[in-house]
């Protein structure tokens, strides 16, 4: 079985990765926070991501990283630079000095936010970030592109739209961006066995309302179960955002939102 790092793997999105993966793969999972209950191919790792000595022993012997680390949502500049950017390079360079073959980077719908929900976009456009949390996803896209084409470190930076507990969209917006566990753990398998060299993909079920097309998804073998339509009937057609026009407008939704400008 491969050996796999997970960072922030005390978080949202690396306990759903926790469940679903640790039967295909040996897992090293990397947080700050203590790892509860570890089972049987789990080796729990507690430390910071700008730690080196860290950072070293837990990629020590691994195949593949798959980055979560950093702040989940919209913070300061000095909190986004620090944890998003700092630490992303950081475990990047980790990666590069162990070996390791693959790095599957949790990147987000937020690096093209500002996109208007009118316009189905793919994984060629250029990045509209709305938020510095949006900002520090595209710098991470940018930084492996460098490791993949200077340093072969093979890459896929994954788009994450909306990851929920319980495991189903929470607003209208959702319809169009929600991705399930299942879904999630799926596209993960894929980004870390496919042959590919550097992709972007957008992390999204089946959705009949989606804004994105990803044909660089479909490329790496993934193939979405779910769609958030089947939960529609719980939203009517009156969205969260109604009163907030930008929001309205934005496929980032209230991130474009925050700290504007009127």
């Amino acid at each position: 079985m491969k050996r796999i790092l997970i960072t922030g793997a005390a978080g949202l999105v690396g306990g759903v990765l926790r469940e679903q993966l640790r039967s295909d793969y040996r897992l090293v999972l990397l947080d700050r926070a203590d790892i509860a209950d570890l089972v049987a191919g789990e080796t729990g790792v507690k430390g910071d991501i700008r730690d080196p000595d860290v950072l070293a022993m837990a990629m020590a012997g691994v195949d593949a990283v798959v980055h979560l680390a950093g702040e989940p949502t919209e913070k300061s500049w000095d909190a986004i630079r620090d944890a998003n950017i700092d630490g992303c390079y950081q475990v990047v360079e980790a990666a590069r000095q162990a070996g390791v073959r693959r790095f599957v980077f949790a990147s987000s719908n937020h690096a093209i936010g500002y996109y208007p929900r009118s316009e189905t976009i793919d994984d060629k456009c250029m990045p509209r970030p709305d938020t510095r949390y949006g900002v520090s996803k595209v710098f991470g896209e940018t930084l492996l592109r460098l490791y993949a084409d200077k340093f072969g470190l093979t890459s896929v930076c994954l788009r994450i739209g909306t990851l929920l507990r319980p495991d189903a969209p929470g607003e209208l917006r959702h319809l169009s961006t929600w991705i399930s566990h299942r879904d999630l753990a799926q596209l993960v398998r894929c980004s870390i066995e496919a042959d590919v060299q550097y992709e972007i993909a957008y992390g999204m079920s089946a959705n009949t309302r989606r804004w994105w097309r990803d044909d660089s998804a479909g490329r790496l073998g993934y193939r979405p179960q779910d769609d958030a339509e089947s939960f529609a009937a719980r939203f009517g057609e009156r969205d969260a955002a109604a009163d907030d026009p930008v929001a309205l407008a934005h496929q980032g939704g209230v991130y474009c939102s925050w700290e504007r400008d009127r």
